[in-house]
């Protein structure tokens, strides 16, 4: 027990001030002790008469004043081992409550399984660009707060996609919203679409706080395509939320526009988003390589 400012002594675990015990008050405590019930773990201890824990003994029962009758209350209270016991509870339901969130985000936002995969823990540590994925996530409060993207541009099989689905996860981790897709997934969900859905759709796209859209360039360049295309970066431009987008495309292609279409497109995103230049070795085809070499192992006669 704490005594406040006021004089007042205040029971552990109970928010009311506590009286302090003399000779009358300890009648009363014998004569009610009586009728109290006594679980397992709890004792009566004499020095106050009240209920104790034995486990840390502290108390689990207080006396107040009752005005009204002139007497006095013996409320139950917590002890400081019960208090910590209802702290882990609560925080084992908050882990809980966490991990399935995170689950229903991971499944909502890298709907293509093999996504799962791209990880910082999964990375071979031979991209040095890697570095850049980890300060993006260690920032991404200010990124967030400043609308920063990052358009990811370079060969084919140099680490963009993995390098965005590391980010992916590693902000699901943190419980934050993210859709990993391209533009060939979001022209199939629009396609039979009422213009009033096709508008629902793309706005629904702003709710994650990382949009991050895959492999731009590999769309068809029809006339619907570019137009829900620039829908989609317009959207997300003007919603002043995160883009990061990966293309095989060269910058100076997404700063030399071939149309009109493409140059509203192109320009939302690099304004935007920062480039970032992936060259060197095509991991992709050091992989393919691995495979070929695993499987003859297979299925080679020994």
């Amino acid at each position: 027990a704490s005594r406040s400012a006021d004089g007042q002594i205040y029971g552990n675990g109970y928010p009311f001030p506590m009286i302090e015990i003399n000779e009358a008050i300890r009648a009363f405590i014998e004569k009610a002790a009586g009728d109290t019930e006594l679980s397992e773990d709890e004792y009566i201890d004499h020095s106050d008469g009240l209920i104790h824990c034995k486990k840390c003994g502290g108390r689990r029962q207080t006396i107040l004043p009752d005005p009204l009758r002139h007497s006095y209350l013996m409320p139950r209270c917590v002890c400081p081992c019960q208090q910590e016991a209802e702290r882990q509870r609560k925080a084992a339901g908050e882990r809980r409550a966490l991990m399935e969130s995170i689950r229903r985000r991971r499944a909502q936002g890298l709907q293509d399984r093999y996504l799962h995969e791209f990880t910082f823990a999964n990375d071979n540590g031979q991209n040095p660009l890697m570095e850049k994925a980890r300060a993006y996530v260690g920032n991404w409060k200010e990124a967030y707060r400043e609308n920063t993207g990052l358009l990811l541009f370079g060969d084919v099989g140099t680490g963009k996609s993995f390098f965005a689905g590391c980010i992916a996860n590693a902000l699901i981790d943190q419980d934050v919203p993210v859709l990993m897709t391209n533009i060939p997934s979001i022209l199939n969900r629009l396609t039979g679409m009422f213009a009033e859905d096709r508008a629902a759709f793309i706005s629904a796209l702003d709710d994650y706080s990382l949009l991050i859209l895959d492999d731009l360039g590999v769309e068809r360049n029809t006339e619907y395509a570019l137009e829900q295309m620039f829908l989609v970066i317009d959207s997300r431009y003007r919603s002043r939320k995160p883009l990061i987008v990966t293309t095989n495309l060269k910058l100076e292609e997404i700063k030399n526009p071939p149309d009109l279409a493409h140059a509203r497109i192109y320009d939302r995103i690099m304004e935007r988003c920062a480039p970032v230049l992936f060259s060197g070795r095509n991991f992709r085809e050091e992989k393919a390589a691995a495979t070929k070499e695993a499987a003859r192992g297979i299925v080679s006669p020994k």
